[in-house]
C-alpha cells in the first residue's frame, strides 16, 4: 500500500480525535454523557458514529484493493508503486517486481540529488544548469516509459495459465504445443527482464552523470554536449522513439 493511504488514514484518526475533544471537553461543547438523556444520547450517538467512521476508513484504506488505473492513467510515482505491487503475489514475477519497486524509489532519490548538485554547482537560470535539468528530465522520462511498457504486458500476463505451461498444472496438450506456449510465457518474462536491465542502465549512468558534475570546476555550455557521459545518455533518450506507451 501506498505512503499516501497511510497518510490519509492518519489524517481521518487527527481530525476524528480533535472533533471529539471539542464536543466533550468542558471548554468546548462540553457534552457529558450521564448528565442528562439527551446529552448522553447525544454523546453515545457521537461516539458510535466516530468509532464507525474510523472502522470503515481502516477496511477501505488498509485491506480493500483500490480500483486499478488504467495503465494510461498512471501518471505519478505513487501511482506506479501501486500498479507494480498488485503483481507481488505472483510468485514468478515477485523477484522481478521487487526489483521494479526498488528500481523506482533509487531513480526518484537521484533525481533529487543531482538537482541539488546541480543548484550547488550552478545559477538555475545559467544555461548549464537548464541543459543538464532538461536532460536528467529526459532520462527520468524514459524510466517511467520502461516502467509504463512493462505494466502494460503485466495486465495481460495470466499466472494460471503460466502455471499451466509451466509443469505444476500442466495441460494434456502435445509437447509441441505447450512448448509454444511456454515460448510465449517466456516472452513476458524475457521482455520484463530486459527492461529492467535498461532501468538499471539508466540509473547507472545517472550516477556516472553525478559524479562527471562533481568534477567540474569550470564548465561552458558548449563543452557539456562533448562530455562522455552526456553522449552515452543522448544515445539512451534518443532509443525512446523504439518505445509505445
Amino acid at each position: 500500500m501506498s505512503m499516501a493511504r497511510y497518510i490519509k488514514l492518519f489524517g481521518l484518526t487527527l481530525g476524528v480525535v480533535a472533533l471529539n475533544i471539542v464536543v466533550f471537553s468542558p471548554g468546548f461543547i462540553g457534552i457529558e454523557i450521564g448528565d442528562n438523556a439527551l446529552s448522553s444520547a447525544i454523546g453515545v450517538t457521537f461516539l458510535a458514529a466516530s468509532a464507525i467512521t474510523l472502522t470503515f476508513a481502516c477496511y477501505f484504506l488498509l485491506f480493500k484493493a483500490p480500483v486499478a488505473l488504467p495503465v494510461k492513467e498512471i501518471k505519478t510515482h505513487d501511482d506506479y508503486i501501486e500498479a507494480l505491487s498488485r503483481f507481488k503475489r505472483i510468485k514468478v514475477l515477485e523477484g522481478d517486481i521487487g526489483l521494479a519497486l526498488r528500481q523506482l524509489e533509487r531513480m526518484q532519490k537521484k533525481k533529487n540529488t543531482l538537482l541539488e548538485v546541480l543548484k550547488q554547482r550552478f545559477d538555475p537560470a545559467e544555461l548549464s544548469y537548464k541543459k543538464f535539468s532538461s536532460v536528467i528530465y529526459e532520462v527520468e522520462k524514459l524510466f517511467y516509459l520502461n516502467v509504463r511498457s512493462i505494466l502494460n504486458r503485466l495486465h495481460t500476463f495470466d499466472a494460471s495459465e503460466f502455471e499451466s505451461v509451466s509443469g505444476r498444472k500442466a495441460l494434456p496438450l502435445s509437447q509441441e504445443l505447450l512448448q509454444a506456449r511456454k515460448n510465449v510465457y517466456g516472452e513476458y518474462l524475457s521482455f520484463t527482464k530486459q527492461s529492467l536491465g535498461t532501468n538499471e542502465e539508466i540509473l547507472l549512468k545517472l550516477d556516472q552523470l553525478m559524479l562527471e558534475i562533481s568534477r567540474l570546476d569550470s564548465l561552458e555550455p558548449g563543452d557539456i554536449d562533448s562530455m562522455p557521459c552526456m553522449q552515452e545518455i543522448d544515445t539512451l533518450i534518443k532509443q525512446t522513439q523504439y518505445y509505445k506507451n
